[in-house]
C-alpha cells in the first residue's frame, strides 16, 4: 500500500497529492508546521527560502503515521530555493522509513526540482523510483499537468520487481 505524505503552502501540492491519491487509491497525510509559514509574496520567499536553505526541521502539528502499513511513500512538496519544503525534512527525521520505497511529486513556479530530488535522495539514502514535476497545478491549471499526474500514477502503479 502507498501513502502520499505532503506539505502544501498555497494548495498546489495539495491539489496534486489529492489527484494522485484518487488515481492510485492510496492514503494521504498532510503535514502542517506548528508555526505556519507566511504567504505574502516577499515574506514567503524570504522565510521559506531561508528555512529550506538552512535545512531547518520545524516542529509539526501532531499527526498519525504507521510506517508498517505502507510499502511506498510518495512525498509531495513545493520547491523552495531548489530544495524540499522543511516539513518533509522533519517527517523523514521523525520516522523510521528503512525498507520503504519512495516516489516524489514536486510543484514549482520556476525550476529547482531536480536539485530538490537529489537532496531528498541524500536524506533518504536512496533515490525515488518515480518523480513528477508540476508547474503550479492549482494557480495555473492545465491539461498538461493533469496528463503528467496520470502518467506518473500509471508508472507508479506498476510494482517494482526485485531480484
Amino acid at each position: 500500500m502507498d501513502i502520499i505524505v505532503y506539505y502544501s503552502l498555497e494548495g498546489n501540492t495539495e491539489l496534486a497529492a489529492q489527484k494522485a491519491a484518487e488515481l492510485l487509491g492510496c492514503d494521504t497525510l498532510r503535514l502542517e508546521p506548528d508555526k505556519a509559514y507566511p504567504t505574502g509574496k516577499v515574506t514567503k520567499f524570504l522565510w521559506g527560502g531561508k528555512s529550506a536553505v538552512m535545512a531547518e526541521t520545524p516542529a509539526l502539528k501532531p499527526y498519525t503515521f504507521d510506517a508498517s502499513k505502507y510499502d511506498r511513500i510518495i512525498f509531495g512538496f513545493p520547491i523552495w530555493a531548489s530544495n524540499i519544503a522543511p516539513p518533509i525534512r522533519t517527517f523523514i527525521k521523525e520516522n523510521d522509513l528503512s525498507g520503504k520505497r519512495f516516489a516524489a511529486i514536486a510543484c514549482q513556479a520556476g525550476n529547482g526540482a531536480e536539485k530538490a530530488f537529489e537532496k531528498l535522495a541524500a536524506l533518504l539514502g536512496t533515490s525515488p523510483e518515480e518523480t513528477l514535476i508540476l508547474i503550479d497545478p492549482k494557480s495555473r491549471p492545465s491539461a498538461d499537468n493533469d496528463a503528467k499526474i496520470k502518467a506518473f500514477c500509471t508508472r507508479s502503479a506498476k510494482p517494482t520487481v526485485t531480484r
